[in-house]
């Protein structure tokens, strides 16, 4: 990923931070429920954690254990945070790392929020291919939906492989493809910020935590509809402010083009917005899939 598309990522996902999206509105809830999440986990973590951007529930395939050390790729809001923090109790942590500033401040005020502080968790802004943390420190990794993001998903697997203690597991959600895109679709820019253009096949995955030395490699298609990211389209909390950071220009989906000056404008859409009109594009569940990701550094 080109610093440019990195800043359109941080813009647009910073956007939604900004936004109101969370469990207040339907479209969010359905959108977690569809891809694994129950309405109990959903009722106990801080409300604005959850914003519908999840493709999967890493928690519920992690096996977490009470006193466990955690760490959350691309934490967002901390959805998946607070969750992992009820699993391993107060003698456990859970770590959050996201490269978006909106998306921390936003995570830590819900920490810090409420009748009920949560004392187990804590946030830092860092990319995923360089985290903030000793080697050998965490007993697991998960992810939701961020990995496909990275433009350097080797580097990214090292540093999961060195954060993890021996017998350290991975544990994540994310999408990979069932088969190549389409080139047009490929180099989309405006699919690369809404998970689809920079995810790699799922043998590519696989092979690139075999690289930076996991066993017991699996990279399982849950069989999830990604429509279900249409759900949110049309609430009240969408309105996202506009992506000032965002270079002017860059072509999104749902433009009547791919290019030229003639194109919408990512300063006029929402990763929510534009997802939507990717889906009503393509049949994105042709090509892409959500997996749930399973790894062991071994003693």
């Amino acid at each position: 990923m080109s610093a440019e598309i990195q800043s359109v990522v941080r813009a647009q996902y910073g956007a939604v931070a900004a936004s109101d999206l969370s469990n207040d509105h339907a479209g969010v809830r359905a959108v977690a429920e569809a891809f694994g999440y129950s309405a109990g986990e959903l009722a106990a973590i801080p409300a604005a954690a959850n914003m519908g951007l999840s493709c999967g529930n890493p928690v519920s395939h992690a096996s977490l254990r009470p006193g466990e050390v955690v760490v959350d790729l691309g934490c967002g809001g901390g959805l998946d945070v607070f969750l992992a923090a009820g699993k391993v109790g107060p003698t456990g942590r859970a770590i959050g790392i996201d490269m978006t500033p909106e998306m921390i401040e936003r995570a830590r005020t819900s920490a810090a929020g409420g009748s009920k502080p949560v004392e187990n968790v804590e946030f830092h802004l860092a990319t995923i291919d360089k985290l903030p943390l000793p080697d050998a420190s965490a007993d697991v990794v998960i992810s939701n939906c961020v990995i496909n993001l990275a433009p350097d998903k080797r580097s990214v697997f090292r540093e999961i492989f060195r954060v993890l203690k021996p017998g350290g597991r991975v544990a994540v959600s994310d999408i990979a493809l069932r088969k190549p895109l389409p080139a047009v679709l490929a180099k989309d820019v405006s699919a690369y910020v809404w998970c689809i253009a920079g995810a790699v096949e799922i043998a590519e995955y696989e092979a690139g935590l075999k690289a930076a030395g996991f066993a017991g490699v699996q990279v399982v298609d849950g069989g999830a509809d990604l429509n279900a990211y249409a759900k949110v389209e049309g609430q009240a909390g969408c309105c996202a402010p506009p992506m000032s950071a965002a270079p002017a220009g860059t072509p999104i989906a749902g433009s009547s083009c791919c290019g030229g000056a003639s194109c919408a404008t990512v300063t006029e859409t929402t990763v929510h917005g534009g997802l939507t009109a990717l889906l009503e594009r393509y049949d994105v569940n042709e090509y892409a899939a959500s997996v749930k990701v399973f790894a062991v550094k071994a003693k």
